[in-house]
């Protein structure tokens, strides 16, 4: 065991976020994503919603900031803001990562081409609707 670590974060995530390199991108769904099908690395964190999981992922993970957008929201094919929103506007805004996030919508079908480009997609059982996110990595320091 380590000091420190939130239990949400499991080791196989830890070990995700510290490979990652500057640009490479991590895809934290809901439940209802289709995460295997996308082909890539696919992790399973259960018993935990989204915006949970979001901050203390971004109690280690830097936003990349030589971007126009590194967050980007999974968007409804209506138009409509989904609730879970307002829950990752509070989350980012309460981290060191404020100053940094810059957050862009996506349509469905173009987030799930984004996602099957990304790093990892770490799969929650958030029953929430659009509680899909991608998190764009920069660098520390």
């Amino acid at each position: 065991m380590l000091k420190n670590i939130p239990k949400v974060i499991s080791p196989d995530l830890m070990k995700v976020l510290m490979e990652m390199g500057h640009g490479d991108e991590i895809v934290i769904v809901d439940g209802n994503f289709p995460a295997y099908s996308m082909g890539i690395k696919t992790l399973r964190i259960d018993g935990v919603d989204t915006p949970e999981l979001v901050k203390n992922i971004l109690k280690f993970f830097p936003l990349d900031q030589f971007s126009d957008f590194n967050v980007f929201f999974m968007k409804p094919e209506n138009g409509d803001e989904p609730e879970i929103w307002q829950k990752y506007y509070e989350v980012l805004n309460n981290s060191e990562e404020k100053e940094r996030a810059k957050v862009d919508f996506i349509p469905r079908h173009q987030f799930y081409e984004r996602a099957k480009k990304g790093f990892a997609v770490v799969s929650t059982s958030d029953t929430s609707l659009y509680a899909c996110l991608i998190l764009k990595k920069g660098v520390c320091g």
